[in-house]
């Protein structure tokens, strides 16, 4: 784990958690190890906080959730500068949102990765373009089975039988789609559109309500030289870079004499703890800002300071805006987190904002699907399942009126949970 040091421009330094160690001894070495961030009396001041995640495990990280990092630190006697160092850069990194409105929950469960896992803090990346060699192989593997993908061929209604089970699923050029099973694995806040009207009224479903995605930007910028960059993620530790990396370096399909980098520009809105409405901003706007910070990291290579000869020119960038991301944890939220089992006995959840242990994030969404594939399984071989979680008591306390479904409008990626390139209007 590297971070950027705020007070020396241009340096970085690590968490070095050492092979062949178990955890938790690699995590208690990586942060013993490290003496530029905190000190010893600053690294004593966590245990109080981190001891009681060791020791009751999963019980004690759920319940900090009604609690947001500055609260739990305060609650622990942890000082600031521990969040200043830390909590910030991860708080970001993890949900895109500043640690002042972070559940606790979330950071704890990352932290609990380190500790209960030797390679708990590992990165990894794909090897190359995400589409060939993610979903190609995916695809390939679904065919291979008899199976069909569709693209460009959107749910824009779920048609329900008498007893609310679903009868059909609606595409976006009329076609009725009907199977035995039905999994929905879009974003919370796509699905939020489509939930059918026989559904509004239970409090599995209006639980829901309660979760809202959170955006972020991402950036990609190439350079005409090679930057003096680490091999791998690093924490850029600024008010706007949550994360970078250097593809040319971590990636074999982009390696290349000169950089590219990507970064996440977050938090980049009001709601996630930014004083200006990024995702609003033209792109030109964004990249000058991003520039200003990279100048920071790299005093010697980027920005007006660095010497002509060595300084590294932008070539070429793109700024891609998600207005809708992973479900926004601010504190209390995950009690309202679903089951992938429904109270619909052919219809199944899936998505990061389903109950799981790695919350909102690609881990997230995987394990959900994988848990959506066991409801279905245990279904079918008629055996005891999960079953459903407890929706919250101050959700079964309300009454509800029903309400129609919004539906999906327009057909752009944005409007489906995804990212836009260029040309954006503000949502």
């Amino acid at each position: 784990m590297t971070f950027a040091m705020q007070e020396l421009p241009g340096e970085f330094t690590s968490f070095e958690f050492p092979a062949g160690v178990p955890a938790p001894f690699n995590m208690a070495a990586a942060i013993l190890g490290n003496t530029k961030m905190l000190t010893l009396e600053e690294k004593i001041k966590m245990v109080p906080g981190l001891l009681p995640m060791l020791l009751e495990g999963q019980s004690f990280i759920d319940a900090q959730d009604e609690l947001s990092v500055l609260e739990f630190m305060i609650k622990y006697g942890m000082p600031d500068r521990i969040n200043e160092e830390i909590f910030i850069a991860m708080g970001k990194a993890l949900d895109f949102i500043d640690p002042d409105l972070l559940s606790m929950t979330v950071v704890l469960t990352a932290m609990n990765r380190f500790i209960n896992e030797a390679d708990g803090s590992q990165t990894a990346f794909l090897d190359g373009n995400p589409t060939k060699r993610f979903c190609e192989p995916i695809k390939n593997f679904v065919e291979s089975t008899g199976g069909e993908v569709v693209c460009s061929s959107p749910v824009t209604q779920i048609h329900l039988n008498d007893d609310n089970t679903v009868k059909s699923l609606q595409l976006k050029d009329g076609t009725q789609v009907e199977a035995d099973y039905y999994v929905s694995a879009v974003p919370v806040d796509v699905f939020k559109r489509l939930v059918p009207t026989q559904w509004s009224t239970d409090p599995f479903f209006r639980q829901i309500d309660e979760l809202e995605g959170i955006p972020v930007i991402n950036i990609q910028m190439w350079f005409d030289r090679k930057l003096n960059s680490v091999d791998g993620l690093c924490f850029s530790r600024s008010s706007l870079l949550s994360v970078y990396a250097d593809m040319s370096n971590c990636c074999a399909e982009y390696a290349s004499e000169t950089s590219m980098l990507e970064l996440v520009f977050a938090p980049c809105c009001p709601e996630a703890g930014s004083p200006i409405n990024w995702i609003a901003k033209p792109d030109s706007e964004i990249i000058d800002a991003a520039l200003k910070e990279l100048a920071r990291l790299f005093p010697t290579e980027i920005g007006d300071d660095a010497p002509e000869h060595k300084k590294a020119k932008l070539t070429k960038s793109t700024v891609v805006r998600v207005p809708r991301s992973v479900y926004a944890a601010v504190p209390g939220r995950n009690k309202f987190r679903p089951s992938q089992q429904t109270p619909i006995d052919n219809f199944i959840l899936a998505g990061d904002y389903a109950s799981q242990k790695y919350l909102g994030s690609m881990e997230g969404a995987v394990l959900s699907g994988k848990l959506a594939a066991e409801v279905i399984c245990d279904k079918e071989m008629n055996r005891d399942s999960k079953g459903l979680k407890d929706v919250h008591s101050s959700v079964l306390g309300k009454e509800f009126s029903s309400k129609d479904p919004v539906g999906i409008v327009g057909s752009g990626a944005t409007v489906y949970g995804g990212g836009k390139q260029g040309n954006f209007e503000n949502p």
